[in-house]
Formats: C-alpha cells, structure tokens, sequence
C-alpha cells in the first residue's frame, strides 16, 4: 500500500475532540493491520484500521477505512494528512474489550471502567451496568443490579442502568419483568474489539414471547472512542424480523435506547432535563420531539451529565423521549398516543418478515451543563461530521 494523502475540512464549525470515519482509496489485495497517521507538522495520531461501526454500511471492497480523533480544526480551517503502512508494534489500546465468555464483558476507555455488559444471569434482559462517567462515578442506578445500594430508590425493578426494551412486540411486553414477559435471549458475542482509537462490543440476542418462543433478532454494538476526560460511545441497534412479520405496538413503555440515571442526578433532586429545541425539565420534555437530550446532575459534588443523540438514519428521526424526573430516560419512537394523549393516534411499526429496522445513538458523558459541555457542537459531529477529501 503506497502512502494515502487526505484533507479534512472543519467546514462552518470548529471541532475538538472529533471522531472521525475516513474512507480512502485502497487497491491492495487486503488492508494493512496497521498504519501510520501523520499531520502537515510532522506530528502523528493515533490511528485504527475499521470496519464502519455496525449498521452503517460495508465498506467498498476498493477503500481503506480509518478511525481517528480529531484533536482540534478550527471552523473554515483544513488539515492535511498522511496514512502509511507501518512494521512497527502497536500501541497499547486506549480502549479495551474484555468478554470472559461467562456472562460479562468489560469495556475500558484511557485505563478507566466506562460498563460493563451483562449478558447472561438477568431475568429477562442483558443490560450494561455500571456507566462510569468522566470523574469515576457511577451515573446510572446501581439498583437492583448492585447490592451496595441501601440509598437509592427502588422502583420499577425492570430498570437496570442502561438497556434495550419494549412493551409491546406482537402482543409480547419485552419491557417489565412482570408476569407474562417476554425475554432476550443471549445468542453470541460477534465483535469484542479493542483498539488505539476505539474498541467495539457487539452482540447477537433473540427476542422471545413467554414461552421463550423467538419473535424476531437483534444485533447491537457499543463503540467506545478514546477522547480526552468526556466519554463518547456510539449505540446502534438492528431488528430483523427472522420468524414473521412483527408489529412495535404504540406503548410509552419502552425504549430503544433506556437508562436509569443515578438518583442524585434525578430531577427530583435537582437535576435538570434539557433537549434541542430548548426544552427544559420534563414537563417540557417528556413525550417531545428532540434531536438530543440531556440529563444532568450533582454526584457526590460533581456537575454531571449524560447527553443521547439521535443520529437521522434512525427511525423516525427525530425521536420522542420518555424522559421523568424520577430518573427514566429513554428514546422511544413508538409511544405516540400517550405521547400527544390522543388515542386515534397509533404510533405502532409493522416489520414485514425478512426487513430490518436501525437505530443510531451517540451517548456523551460529560462534565457541568449542557452548554459548558457544548452538546450541541458535540451532536453537530455526530451529525455532520468533518469532510474528508482524498488526493486525485
């Protein structure tokens, strides 16, 4: 492979800390393992070879597809670089994926816990538990998956820290653990890759009716990016109706994207919901419509807080949000007639047997308000990310 030379374009908006996804053209019979970044000054970037993080497309048999973290392009403002192959030793990974093949699989960013995925020993559901932000502290619920929780609250036992779920799948509740309920059943981890730049989990699930009987499959994949003290990780889900046509009845109980955050955060307690429209607190939240939203709150004297992006290839962008000061937050696309109170209104799906349905989510911990963490030139990255432009 000859050297690659490419120009990223800021565009309008300045960029920090951005992730980027290169596509360059590549006519070797097959990608390196691993290649050198190096910027007009000589100076160089950590760099991954990467398949496109899951359900974004495959990668055209003629390209060359590379990760890496923009530090800083101000807006209007280029910056050339320069990939080649490279003999030497890869650096340790910033971010590490560690499946034990029991039940769990750890993620780390920069030498920290960011979660860990539970995917077996659960009574319905795998869930991702704790979510560590960036001062070290837990900023999801620890009950009931925890047991050194004796402070926290203790409802609605079915949200555990951060899932996947909902309430109503041809007549199936995949949401509660009440009686009746539906169950996703672990098939196989598909991806646990570590990395320089970003280390990736992604994993196979059945979803099943009460008797266990499979209704459809899910793949999901959290990628995790190695940037500075915020933690980023990308969310993506995919159902495939494998067994028969699957209708997601309209039911605020649910949420492709849920989390509990930690009581101290709740807006009970004085923590403070916040969308893109400008939106604050859960009157003015819950059920709207909203490209991103942020929930944020002290934890133990630390301004915290824990943004969602909805990326526009999902469905039915932008999302709705069943979002409570008690501390549910969730991006639910599904629920319409409780959402407008209007029961003509079905905000149910039809999936005909054999289509798939996607779901792209950026989840941003961040420190202080949605303003001090600039949400939404973070959102703006996710969204429109820089141009990239290959040499002729």
């Amino acid at each position: 492979m000859p050297k690659l030379r490419f120009t990223v374009h800021a565009g309008p908006h300045a960029r920090r800390e951005c992730p980027v996804l290169a596509r360059l053209p590549h006519s070797g019979k097959k990608p390196p393992i691993s290649v050198l970044l190096t910027a007009e000054d000589g100076s160089s970037l950590p760099c991954q070879v990467a398949l496109p993080a899951f359900g974004r497309g495959a990668a055209p048999s003629d390209s060359l597809c590379i990760a890496f973290v923009l530090p800083r392009l101000d807006a209007g403002k280029s910056a050339t670089f320069v990939v080649e192959p490279t003999d030497e030793p890869a650096a340790a990974a910033a971010v590490t994926v560690a499946d034990d093949r029991s039940g769990r699989a750890d993620i780390s960013v920069n030498g920290g816990p960011l979660t860990t995925y539970r995917y077996l020993g659960n009574p319905a559901r795998p869930c991702f538990f704790p979510l560590i932000g960036p001062s070290g502290t837990r900023v999801t619920r620890s009950w009931p998956v925890a047991d050194d929780v004796s402070a926290e609250t203790k409802d609605h036992h079915h949200h555990r820290s951060l899932w996947v779920a909902h309430g109503d799948v041809n007549g199936t509740d995949n949401w509660s653990e009440g009686e009746g309920h539906g169950f996703q059943i672990h098939r196989e981890i598909i991806v646990a890759e570590s990395g320089v730049v970003y280390g990736q989990l992604a994993a196979l699930t059945d979803w099943t009716d009460k008797n266990q009987r499979k209704i459809l499959e899910e793949k999901r994949a959290l990628t995790a990016w190695a940037i500075g003290d915020a933690r980023f990780f990308d969310f993506d889900v995919c159902f495939t109706a494998t067994e028969c046509d699957v209708r997601f009845g309209d039911t605020k109980e649910g949420g492709i994207l849920a989390l509990r955050v930690a009581p101290a955060m709740d807006g009970d307690h004085g923590g403070r919901i916040e969308n893109s429209y400008g939106a604050v607190g859960e009157n003015e939240c819950w059920g709207r419509r909203a490209q991103w939203c942020d929930y944020v709150g002290e934890i133990e004297g630390d301004r915290l807080g824990i943004a969602i992006f909805d990326h526009p290839r999902s469905f039915r962008h932008p999302t709705y949000w069943h979002v409570r000061d008690y501390g549910m937050y969730t991006a639910n696309p599904f629920g319409l007639h409780d959402f407008h109170d209007d029961p003509s209104i079905d905000g149910g799906h039809l999936l005909q047997r054999g289509a798939s349905l996607n779901f792209h989510y950026r989840v941003y911990l961040h420190r202080g308000s949605a303003a001090d963490a600039d949400v939404a030139a973070r959102y703006h990255d996710y969204v429109n990310p820089p141009r990239v432009e290959t040499a002729s």
